[in-house]
């Protein structure tokens, strides 16, 4: 499940933490640019000032959730002074309880700068010294070990977070800059960063956020912004290597029904299409047929809907980076207050949603790659566009692999956050189950581009097919960029996965995107 290159917007290469939102390019340039994180002067002024109000708390004879209670449900102990740095350690010890498979180093390091972030409002009463410590282990490339499952989005990415907050101690696993698995204790000395004795209300500030689901979120709508793209190409590969009409992505047509992303990526197919010697050579009264399958004539309604759903999740990423989730916070006018924003609900039902979108890009993709396999509808190529159809199997079976990612995409459309489970003896009876939703929108997103490969393989041979005719410029141009990589000739079969991973590359580094807009201009 590894991640796109960006063509849209370039990267940064430093992050201020502190001074305002992190965007989604911030989180996308620290988690897999390494991009440098600087902390923000006056965010540090505001960690210190804060945490003076934590410290005034600490003698204070009324109890204080996190600085001199447990928590969860034994939060009505009150701990004695003397107790109190051991109960921070303990409950991060304890909390760190994942099981499973190590998350991907990109997805542990954006849930570390959004720790960051959010420790840099001032909110949580941490120390200066552990948030500067807990930077450090970013700008090393020190990456805890977290593991697959232990989270259910409530209270926060409990064991995510506590994994990394373990690490911050010099306990536990960690992986170095090169990816070497060591101790947490030997990477922080090589980094010369001094392991954090943790003080009152630190643990609770480490662990108490949503910090994994909102950069897993991140992470795919980069991802799915660019892919979104790749499906309007691949559209119009497909459109055109079928003989279809592009007289139906008319502006005027989307007009009447103003869905913004559906005008964008009707937009998107009419430039790929243009100045098309295919298209031109059935735009005779001899062509017979009307209307095109509705995977071929309604793809800028089923992308363009994708398109505004990113938007809307985007929305809700936008209102989440500018968030400080714990509890307590210490709120501006110095007051520690309880609250329950640690509750991931916002963010894990915009992950399901995408999972929803991404399914059914992917299943149109599918059928229209379908189409071109089927001599009943592709006009005129050869069944399964086989270089001799019963000695030569051709694309017969890159269908079959479209068909088994979608038919897997379908079953993790099922929406994760419908499916709360009571934990910590009931005080926690109502939980988002975000993780589990991004999680598995991380494996919808990688499905999403490996079908979309396929079909722009699959168009790519297609309109080598209707040869001599020409394809227009900019489908064109995809072709050459395939066959200048060693894929989508016709011909005998050959080992054809080699050339699905080709186009799988060539999709995910922003090749395919670049193709086309040389001769189109920037796609939207």
């Amino acid at each position: 499940m590894g991640g796109m290159t960006a063509t849209s917007a370039a990267l940064p290469e430093r992050v201020v933490v502190g001074a305002g939102p992190l965007t989604v390019e911030d989180v996308v340039a620290v988690a897999r640019r390494d991009a440098r994180v600087v902390l923000d002067e006056a965010a540090l002024a505001e960690v210190r000032r804060t945490r003076d109000v934590v410290r005034a708390l600490a003698d204070d004879p009324q109890p204080h959730y996190g600085v001199s209670t447990g928590f969860g449900a034994l939060a009505t102990r009150h701990i004695p002074v003397e107790l109190r740095h051991r109960l921070q350690r303990s409950l991060i010890r304890s909390h760190a309880a994942g099981s499973g498979p190590e998350v991907e180093r990109e997805v542990v390091r954006a849930l570390m700068l959004l720790r960051v972030a959010t420790l840099a409002t001032g909110r949580t009463g941490i120390r200066e010294e552990t948030l500067r410590a807990y930077a450090g282990m970013l700008d090393a490339g020190i990456t805890p070990v977290v593991h697959e499952y232990g989270s259910l989005g409530c209270s926060g990415d409990l064991a995510p977070l506590s994994h990394c907050a373990l690490a911050l101690m010099g306990e536990g696993e960690v992986r170095d800059a090169s990816g070497a698995r060591m101790p947490a204790a030997d990477a922080l000395a090589a980094a010369g960063i001094v392991p954090v004795e943790l003080e009152e209300k630190e643990g609770l500030a480490l662990v108490n956020g949503t910090d994994g689901m909102l950069g897993m979120l991140c992470l795919a709508l980069h991802d799915l912004r660019e892919l979104l793209v790749v499906a309007d190409v691949s559209a119009a590969m497909s459109v055109e290597g079928l003989l279809g009409t592009d007289d139906v992505f008319a502006a005027d047509l989307h007009a009447l029904r103003p869905q913004p992303g559906q005008a964008m990526s009707a937009s998107n197919i009419r430039k790929v299409m243009a100045h098309s010697p295919i298209r031109d050579s059935h735009r005779t009264e001899e062509c017979t047929r009307v209307q095109d399958a509705y995977s071929l004539r309604c793809a800028p309604q089923v992308a363009g809907g994708a398109r505004d759903t990113v938007d809307h999740a985007a929305r809700v990423a936008g209102w989440e980076l500018a968030s400080a989730v714990d509890n307590p916070v210490v709120t501006p006018d110095g007051r520690v207050e309880s609250n329950g924003n640690f509750h991931g609900a916002p963010v894990a039902y915009v992950l399901d949603f995408l999972a929803i979108v991404a399914a059914d890009v992917a299943s149109m993709s599918e059928r229209r790659t379908d189409r071109f396999l089927d001599v009943a509808r592709s006009h005129g190529l050869p069944p399964f566009l086989a270089d001799d159809p019963g000695v030569d199997s051709g694309h017969m079976i890159a269908q079959y692999t479209q068909a088994a990612i979608v038919s897997e995409m379908k079953r993790l459309a099922a929406p994760a956050s419908v499916d709360s489970i009571p934990s910590s003896a009931m005080q926690e009876d109502h939980v988002s189950m975000g993780w589990s939703a991004a999680r598995k929108l991380r494996r919808s997103v990688d499905g999403l581009s490996r079908v979309l490969a396929v079909e722009v393989l699959t168009a790519a041979r297609g309109i080598r097919l209707r040869a001599p005719l020409e394809p227009a410029p900019a489908t064109g141009a995809v072709v050459s960029a395939l066959a200048a990589a060693g894929a989508g000739e016709p011909g005998p079969d050959r080992f054809l996965a080699p050339e699905i991973e080709v186009a799988h590359r060539l999709v995910v580094d922003g090749t395919v995107r670049r193709a086309v807009e040389e001769h189109t201009g920037p796609l939207a």
